[in-house]
């Protein structure tokens, strides 16, 4: 198994290796630059041109390592895992589509995204309830409670898997941030997959627990070679395409190992970031004033005079004690 694994994340990262440096040229000279906003830190306006939808580059890695090393890459754990991950990818890809090469600064309208955001996690649930054996409850974090929620799961996932997808689109505001805070997230999900495969009953209810943990080794070696590109001063961006595809693969794997609300927890920067958002927005409808200087929080710290790279080592800080947080909450949640 740990060959396996190795090799999962081993291929996926010579792969993305490989191919950034074949496909960053061709999105430059497409001129699949990315748009700068006027009203973030001055420095970013620098990075304007810089090539976009690079996710294109981690995602072939990731879908070609997990299948390549799958022990059943045709099981329908992993066509479900493979399939969302592409299907959040195909939303951001057509929305990075839009505003890049149409020049419709918009993109797709919120309420477009939302629908095909939505669509994919009732098919993720669908499918994982009453194709793979999954059952409608939920592991409470840090305890051994299974609360069985009946159809009320579908509500409330949904909103967890919407939540957190979107979340790890806004955290991608930096160079290398998304990318490295995934890798350690997925670091996690390794463990917990593993953790699942060996469990040997209650969680461990589906066929080939072991190629989830193929699919978050691939997440990770994939990750981890986009990084070479990625970090500053990145000569290209993942863009909607990466990080919605990034979120899909992290809400595939939370949900086939029945840890969905750990996701919370072991993706608690990408949570931070996202509430972030919120308060602010709440705050400024209702009293028109910010609490922070600007959201995504990470730019929060960069108009308060931190470099960018010290950021995003700060935070990548903070997504491995995350990721940790999130093992032991899982641990409990085992029985």
């Amino acid at each position: 198994m740990s060959e396996r694994l190795v090799m999962a994340a081993g291929l996926a990262l010579i792969i993305t290796l490989v191919l950034g440096p074949l496909l960053i040229p061709v999105l430059r000279s497409l001129k699949f630059g990315q748009t700068i906003r006027d009203d973030g830190p001055q420095r970013h306006l620098k990075k304007g041109g810089t090539p976009t939808m690079g996710g294109m580059i981690f995602l072939v890695g990731i879908i070609i390592s997990a299948l390549m090393t799958a022990e059943k890459p045709t099981s329908l754990e992993m066509v479900t895992m493979v399939g969302i991950t592409l299907g959040y990818g195909l939303i951001g890809f057509i929305d990075d589509f839009i505003k890049v090469v149409m020049h419709r600064s918009l993109g797709l309208r919120a309420y477009q995204k939302l629908i095909g955001q939505f669509a994919l996690a009732f098919i993720l649930m669908w499918v994982s309830v009453h194709w793979l054996g999954r059952g409608t409850d939920v592991a409470i974090p840090f305890t051994a409670i299974h609360l069985d929620l009946g159809w009320f799961y579908y509500i409330l996932i949904s909103l967890v898997i919407v939540v957190m997808t979107n979340a790890v689109n806004l955290t991608d505001g930096l160079d290398g941030l998304a990318a490295g805070s995934t890798m350690f997230t997925g670091i996690g999900y390794l463990v917990i997959a593993l953790l699942a495969a060996n469990q040997g009953g209650g969680v461990a209810v589906l066929a080939h627990e072991t190629d989830m943990a193929v699919f978050a080794a691939a997440l990770v070696g994939g990750t981890l070679g986009f990084l070479r590109f990625n970090t500053y001063p990145a000569r290209v961006f993942m863009g909607d395409t990466g990080s919605l595809a990034l979120g899909g693969a992290l809400v595939s794997l939370a949900v086939l190992t029945k840890s969905e609300l750990v996701l919370i927890i072991i993706g608690g920067l990408f949570a931070i970031e996202a509430v972030s958002v919120i308060i602010q927005v709440i705050s400024f409808q209702t009293t028109g004033k910010r609490i922070f200087r600007m959201t995504p929080i990470h730019h929060h710290f960069e108009l308060g005079g931190w470099g960018e790279w010290k950021v995003v080592l700060v935070f990548w800080s903070g997504a491995l004690i995350c990721a940790i947080l999130g093992i032991a909450a899982y641990l409990p949640t085992l029985g």
